[in-house]
């Protein structure tokens, strides 16, 4: 097996990609802000932790795909995984945790918060938030990235790199979107033991991957960098799935701890 590493063309970076990067990140962090200073004027007030959650989940993107650790990713594979579990594990959870859409649909006028209202109760947003599909599309899109060539073409094509890094992203907000129950509306939801089985099996097939990346790292690159990407992957992503864990199974917890709790003060 070859284990020289990649040499990408020097002009082939930067891509279609970093300037405009920064660019849509700074106007999403922007709307956001105007968005929740709209509410304070109507009087309104909006969770500090949320616009927090947010402008942290934007920097998780930023430092993934702008900047030197976006650069080095072209040349070592552990960098690159790092990149991996900000852009579709990390930074997918704190923007979904900052609720969005909620947000959204009580700054925009009604007649523009209408077309959104409907695109969230339609039939393609119902199949893509379904948590199994977006686990297909969430963890199958990593297994088909590492498993296949396409790994070396996005090294070597600036535009197979720029989708396949907006569907890392994409595809972690809709997997976390799915599994979660809100804090955003979504009238297709399924009930908490789907979503939990959805993300078990979800989390199994990230772990396995990471174990047969370094069982047998991708033609072409580096053994050493695989395994100490496979161990960031399988590591570093575990506080994220332990965090999913929680949030998911957080309406089984609660009731129970309240009624544990009353049951308690009546017997006092």
């Amino acid at each position: 097996m070859d284990h020289h590493e990649h040499h990408v063309p020097e002009a082939a970076w930067p891509g279609p990609g970093e300037s405009a990067t920064a660019l849509l990140l700074v106007t999403a962090l922007v709307a956001y802000a105007v968005a929740v200073a709209i509410l304070h004027r109507r009087g309104t007030s909006w969770p500090i932790a949320r616009t927090a959650s947010w402008a942290a989940g934007l920097l998780c993107v930023g430092v993934a795909l702008v900047g030197p650790v976006a650069e080095r990713a072209h040349h070592d594979f552990a960098v690159h995984m790092a990149g991996h579990v900000l852009l579709g594990m990390l930074g997918p959870l704190l923007l979904v945790l900052a609720a969005p859409i909620t947000l959204a649909l009580r700054a925009l006028p009604v007649r523009t918060a209408r077309p959104l209202a409907w695109l969230l109760s339609s039939l393609p947003l119902a199949v893509l938030t379904n948590p199994f599909v977006a686990g297909v599309l969430n963890i199958g899109g990593l297994w088909v990235l590492y498993r296949t060539g396409l790994y070396t073409a996005m090294h070597t094509d600036p535009w197979v790199h720029a989708l396949i890094h907006a569907h890392v992203l994409a595809a972690g907000y809709l997997f976390t979107f799915a599994v979660l129950g809100g804090p955003d509306p979504a009238p297709h939801r399924p009930s908490p033991p789907w979503r939990a089985a959805a993300l078990v099996l979800a989390i199994a097939a990230h772990n396995i991957l990471a174990k047969t990346l370094y069982a047998a790292p991708p033609e072409g690159v580096p053994a050493e960098q695989v395994r100490a990407g496979a161990e960031l992957m399988y590591y570093a992503g575990a506080p994220v799935e332990i965090a999913l864990i929680f949030l998911v199974c957080r309406p089984w917890i609660l009731p129970r701890r309240k009624a544990s709790n009353a049951s308690r003060f009546e017997s006092v």
